[in-house]
């Protein structure tokens, strides 16, 4: 365990949070800070420390589908000995080529990494916390660690305000200096970014290269011949919850000769690299054996030019943008009726009918520009991977791709910017992003080398200097290793390191799970071992409902077959796990109307007291009385209204109905609004007006023992603000108080109360899960069985069995049983209303 610095702590009490006008706005809030940080993790060892419970959780996976990867540091005496950093499931190191994993960083105050670097000579272990994939879902560090016995013990060197770290080098033969590029917080500025250099093992560092508040350092690499010659890649990108800004001019490579102390800008005018504000996240490889060739790859923002003859045939969607009645009339037909088609617009929409509405003043001119200007989360089409080659040590640079590789990065290159060269090969190149491609000719042509097995989205691969057609890749799946230049991989991924959005149980016998994870679809299992003989016992006990990024999947409580499953901004299905027969449940709007806008995770709701009706949020309810079959929109717009940017806000974040009475449902949205409706969805009212304006609403949940009790939960995260906001209303939301007691500084994912005793309640938090005996006012933490700091996103119970299951994002699936927390509990027992599908 890692003992921290004694710093100053800055109380924080939720209610502060209730004072009006004292409370900053979202958008104004001032992040938290490493101070406040680091004695909130100190305050969280007492506590675990002080826990009462002695119930431990039981993993139960699933491992098939892995997690995300972001780097591998391999023995280069032994290749069957490496270490594997996950995004958010911790340290892992195997000694049998992956067949089986350690976990040895799972005690520690943070497990999301970004950098894993061992000094196999000393065998000294230097970890870089906090993913530096600028993603959803990639939490923040406190900094970097340091093992020298193989993760038995680690010690805390500091960069609190770090938040994410993209790359860790030690000196060949120095073990006391090493540099760290510091990407810095995501979602907002700050100062402590670039690279920092430590000569004392890491008692001290120095900043030695920093250009703004916006501009970390993302990647490096080192001349292993002349280690005073260092090269950084420098990223300007910004953040918000509604946009990504993913290049800037003050991006580039950055070189010194000095042993990093001073840095000269080598990729200015002149260099043959792009310039200007185009230049979006780099990476760069020193080439071993030849340190003056130096590769380059460069996410290139500079929008795809159009075909320009096309275009002369083809009506393309600006030109719909500010058409006039007149002007619509004298569309050519044949065009328009070609582009509605190609669109995929209802087979009633055609030239004719759309004109003759238009004419009519049933919509506008500007309808189809309306109906198809939707934001998919996806930013425009920029022509995406580069790679560039410098023979004379990074002072001049020459692309080689011969062809652009558009589905290389399928834009978004924020998200990829490692690459390899064989240490024996200055031709051979295996390039990362959505597919893994390898060059034989220095990066002028790629080849697909990706099968069926090995995921997409890549990180980091790893090439065998002794024998290059041996390579490891870490991927969105987990790991890779190929002996024949990838026409052959096999799966290592063995570590339960499953990145859950949301999870359900059923009700049969055996019960069920269901989840939802990122890039890795839906799916059900078990969580009890089902008797087999199939030695593939994973893939057995958990089956793939749907792809995509995995989000809500709800099982209908009558017969725990039919499914209401779906991905990313509410692509939802409904779907009979024995039969089959898929059916959208995805509500869409007519011309006339603005498109809807879904969340990344789109809130889905099967009703507790008639299975038949479901909803479903976009930025308003949709309701359907016979399984999804037929939406009707109840609600108008319940956020602030859209937000122009590239990621799609303003939606609805979550959705309850209270299990004590049909037709009172809440909602919750990203831009912080709360509305309920007493009648079924027909009418919804702002109940949120005393709450904290323009954080994200994670949950909102109606009580299972009193009508008029609701829980809200906020999540500061997108503004690196790290307080827990909990709040409970008895009276439907008209007044709330804050129920958030001695919580440490970790964002709020989930809320939900005991089925049994009201004042129970279980919150799951960016950094671990907590229980509460007294209504909020205290916490305990509960965290027998798991990793001192596991995200939370998501909690089941099922009630039958009388079992809690969480949904973690970074090691799959935990569940326990509750009889210990309901023995602490006062020996009074509110039974709520039996429900018509539960068994006996």
């Amino acid at each position: 365990m890692a003992s921290f610095p004694k710093l100053q702590h800055i109380a924080f009490t939720a209610g502060a949070l209730l004072l009006g006008s004292s409370f900053l706005w979202a958008q104004n809030v001032v992040p938290t800070s490493a101070t406040d940080r680091l004695k909130s993790l100190s305050d969280k060892r007492q506590l675990a420390e002080a826990s009462p419970f002695k119930t431990s959780f039981r993993n139960i996976g699933p491992t098939v589908m892995s997690g995300r990867v972001v780097d591998i540091d391999v023995n280069p005496a032994d290749p069957t000995e490496f270490y594997v950093a996950y995004a958010t499931g911790g340290l892992w190191h195997t000694t049998n080529n992956g067949q089986s994993f350690t976990p040895i960083f799972d005690n520690e105050d943070v497990i999301g990494l970004g950098d894993v670097t061992v000094q196999w000579a000393t065998r000294t272990i230097w970890l870089g916390t906090g993913e530096a994939n600028a993603s959803r879902s990639t939490y923040s560090g406190i900094g970097v660690y340091k093992s020298t016995d193989n993760g038995k013990s680690w010690q805390y060197l500091g960069l609190p305000e770090s938040h994410h770290i993209g790359e860790i080098i030690v000196h060949p033969s120095d073990a006391n200096t090493a540099w760290v590029a510091v990407t810095g917080h995501l979602y907002s500025p700050n100062k402590d970014r670039g690279v920092y250099k430590t000569s004392d093992g890491g008692k001290s560092w120095k900043q030695v290269l920093y250009l703004d508040e916006n501009t970390g350092a993302i990647e490096m690499d080192i001349n292993p011949q002349n280690p005073n010659e260092l090269y950084a890649s420098m990223w300007y990108k910004t953040r918000k919850a509604w946009n990504f800004e993913e290049s800037g001019a003050s991006s580039g490579i950055y070189k010194s000769t000095d042993g990093g102390n001073k840095w000269t800008l080598i990729s200015g005018e002149g260099s043959g690299l792009p310039q200007g504000a185009v230049f979006g996240r780099s990476g760069m490889v020193v080439y071993e054996k030849n340190p003056q060739i130096v590769y380059a790859i460069v996410d290139n923002q500079t929008k795809r030019s159009s075909n320009a003859k096309a275009d002369s045939v083809n009506y393309k969607l600006e030109d719909f943008k500010a058409l006039s009645k007149e002007q619509f009339a004298a569309l050519d037909d044949k065009k328009l009726d070609s582009f509605l088609k190609t669109n995929r617009m209802a087979p009633r929409y055609t030239a004719k009918s759309v004109k003759e509405m238009v004419a009519s003043d049933k919509v506008k001119p500007t309808a189809i520009y309306d109906f198809l200007n939707v934001n998919t989360g996806f930013e425009g089409t920029p022509i995406g991977f580069e790679i560039y080659r410098s023979e004379d040590a990074g002072k001049t640079w020459k692309k080689q791709n011969e062809k652009d590789l558009p589905n290389m990065y399928s834009t978004y290159g924020y998200w990829f910017g490692r690459f390899a060269v064989s240490p024996s090969n200055d031709q051979k190149i295996v390039i990362l992003g959505v597919p893994v491609m390898l060059s034989t000719d220095a990066g002028k042509t790629f080849k697909s080398i990706g099968k069926s097995n090995t995921h997409s989205d890549h990180h980091f691969i790893w090439i065998n200097g002794k024998r290059d057609s041996h390579m490891i890749l870490g991927n969105d799946g987990g790991i890779n290793i190929t002996y024949d230049n990838g026409d052959n991989w096999f799966k290592a991924n063995s570590p339960s390191v499953g990145q859950f959005y949301a999870i359900s149980v059923d009700n049969a016998r055996p019960y069920k799970v269901y989840g939802g994870l990122q890039d890795n679809g839906t799916w059900t299992g078990f969580t009890r071992r089902q008797r087999t003989s199939d030695a593939n016992f994973d893939t057995l006990q958990y089956r793939s409902v749907g792809g995509g990024d995995g989000m809500m999947i709800l099982a209908d409580p009558r017969d725990n077959k039919t499914v209401y499953y779906g991905s990313q901004f509410g692509v939802y299905t409904r779907s009979h796990l024995d039969t089959g027969g898929a059916l959208s449940v995805r509500p869409s709007h007519s011309l006339g109307e603005m498109p809807y806008r879904f969340n990344w995770l789109t809130p889905i709701l099967i009703s507790r007291h008639n299975p038949d009706v479901f909803y479903i949020a976009s930025n308003r309810v949709h309701r359907s009385l016979n399984k999804g079959a037929n939406l009707q929109t109840l609600s108008e717009d319940l956020t602030n209204g859209k937000k122009e940017g590239d990621v799609p806000f303003g939606t609805i974040s979550t959705l309850s109905e209270s299990p004590l009475r049909f037709g009172l449902l809440y909602a919750g949205t990203d831009d912080g609004n709360i509305h309920v409706s007493k009648d079924g969805g027909y009418s919804w009212t702002l109940i949120s007006s005393k709450l904290p304006k323009g954080f994200w609403v994670t949950r909102v949940y109606a009580s299972h023992h009193k009508e008029g009790r609701v829980y809200a939960s906020f999540n500061g995260y997108r503004n690196d603000f790290f307080k827990p906001m909990i709040f409970v209303s008895d009276d439907y939301g008209a007044n709330w108080k804050p129920v958030n007691g001695n919580l440490p500084l970790e964002p709020v994912n989930v809320i939900r109360e005991d089925h049994k005793f009201e004042n129970i309640l279980y919150a799951g938090t960016d950094g671990g899960f907590y229980v509460s005996k007294d209504g909020g006012a205290t916490w305990n933490i509960w965290k027998n069985g798991l990793p001192h700091a596991i995200p939370v996103h998501d909690i089941a119970v099922q009630e039958r069995e009388n079992e809690i299951l969480l949904g973690t994002h970074g090691r799959s699936i935990y569940v326990a049983d509750l009889n210990e927390i309901h023995g602490l509990a006062p020996k009074k027992e509110p039974v709520g209303p039996r429900r018509f599908f539960e068994e006996d």
